[in-house]
């Protein structure tokens, strides 16, 4: 919605993206994703309480522990993150 070129995918609790045009299907691709971008990013859902994994490289997970709410709050985070950027 903020004009931020963002791929990922995911399989069952297990997610990942990257900042950049997709789809990113091998090393290389992810290569030319804006590591400079997601750090600025990750630090500012930090100050939000959002804690992901600190490089596109890993991936993040969710579990039966996160409820709707922790999702709904997580998603309005990095709305307002990205509206910031």
């Amino acid at each position: 919605d903020a004009g931020h070129a963002v791929c990922g995918g995911h399989i069952s609790g297990m997610f990942g993206f990257f900042f950049c045009e997709g789809p990113v299907t091998c090393f290389a691709d992810a290569t030319k994703s804006d590591t400079a971008k997601f750090a600025k990013w990750h630090r500012k859902m930090l100050e939000r309480g959002i804690y992901l994994a600190p490089s596109q490289y890993e991936a993040g997970f969710t579990g039966l522990c996160h409820t709707e709410e922790d999702v709904e709050k997580t998603l309005a985070a990095a709305k307002e993150v990205f509206a910031e950027l």
